[in-house]
């Protein structure tokens, strides 16, 4: 149950993301990854976010940091602390108000030292307290004193990414966004940044975390957000999605949960819709044994049992 002291952080609402694409003989299309996604996070609030691969996780972040590739199209809103955020917004709250621990090594700068880039661009009078927050950061995070020399290529993947999450801690941020932060590490070193998340989240920090390490996350989550096909079906407690998973709403969260390796891999027939061709109403209709005629309607989310849920058929 959330404080009623909470603020909303990041309020998300009906978003949908196009990209304009060209087929063979050059005709124009727009194709919609994202269909009118809602979200909100509150200060101390940590919402993981679960969910297929390719059902659009990462591309939720990338709208929310304005990193999105420039044949993307935006529709919908979101706001920060109250504001709605722009181009221009985005771009001056990045690296400051909102931290981002991206998934790919890749965004380490090939030409630029690891210390350099941990602490990036500060002032002359706060050098010496930055270099003090980043030698922390590296005790904590297992990494030697020497590794602030070293260039990203002398790195192995599992060092690349403390350094990602050291980077992204440098500063105090009102949110973070981590996307897929703890792959590579030892268990201990992902339960150790995710102890870190429900720090900061203590501290009024909100967290939105995208993860596939999910046993880990659920021990230190507050809501769990389950992705499909492009939009969210369901929002729901930590509790509700522990154990059995009977108090989860969406036939597709029980068949997630059911599917997960601690559950013996407990698949059902077919697969996530592609973007391109989409099912009218709701796109998990077609592997769902509920379904009736009445799915092929609009689906809206609504509340339910303390969470939300995007089923006309949910109790």
């Amino acid at each position: 149950m959330k404080d009623i002291n909470q603020i909303p952080i990041l309020e998300i609402e009906n978003l949908s993301i196009s990209f304009h694409m060209y087929n063979k003989g050059m005709k124009k299309h727009k194709l919609e990854m994202i269909h009118k996604l809602s979200l909100t996070i509150s200060s101390g609030e940590i919402v993981v976010v679960v969910g297929s691969s390719g059902s659009g996780k990462s591309l939720l972040a990338h709208s929310i940091l304005g990193i999105l590739p420039q044949n993307a199209e935006i529709e919908g809103t979101i706001k920060f602390c109250g504001k709605e955020m722009g181009t221009l917004e985005k771009e001056n709250l990045r690296g400051k108000e909102i931290s981002f621990i991206p998934q790919s090594v890749e965004y380490l700068d090939p030409l630029m030292k690891i210390g350099k880039q941990v602490i990036g661009v500060t002032k002359k009078s706060e050098k010496r307290k930055q270099q003090e927050k980043r030698k922390q950061l590296f005790r904590r995070y297992q990494l030697e004193e020497s590794v602030a020399k070293l260039y990203p290529y002398q790195l192995s993947g599992g060092m690349a990414r403390r350094v990602l999450i050291s980077g992204a801690m440098m500063r105090p941020a009102k949110l973070i966004i981590a996307d897929e932060p703890t792959p590579g590490l030892q268990k201990e070193l992902a339960m150790e940044t995710l102890k870190n998340f429900r720090e900061l989240a203590d501290s009024g920090c909100a967290v939105l975390l995208i993860t596939h390490d999910i046993d880990l996350a659920l021990q230190v989550a507050d809501q769990i957000a389950i992705f499909y096909a492009g939009t969210i079906l369901e929002i729901t407690s930590v509790e509700d999605f522990m154990g059995e998973g009977k108090s989860l709403r969406h036939p597709y969260s029980k068949a997630f949960l059911a599917a997960l390796p601690q559950k013996e891999f407990q698949s059902i027939e077919g697969s996530q819709p592609y973007a391109g061709n989409l099912p009218k109403g709701c796109l998990f209709a077609k592997r769902c044994p509920n379904r009736t005629e009445a799915c092929e309607g609009e689906i809206e989310m609504r509340s339910l049992r303390g969470g939300k849920v995007r089923c006309i058929y949910a109790e």
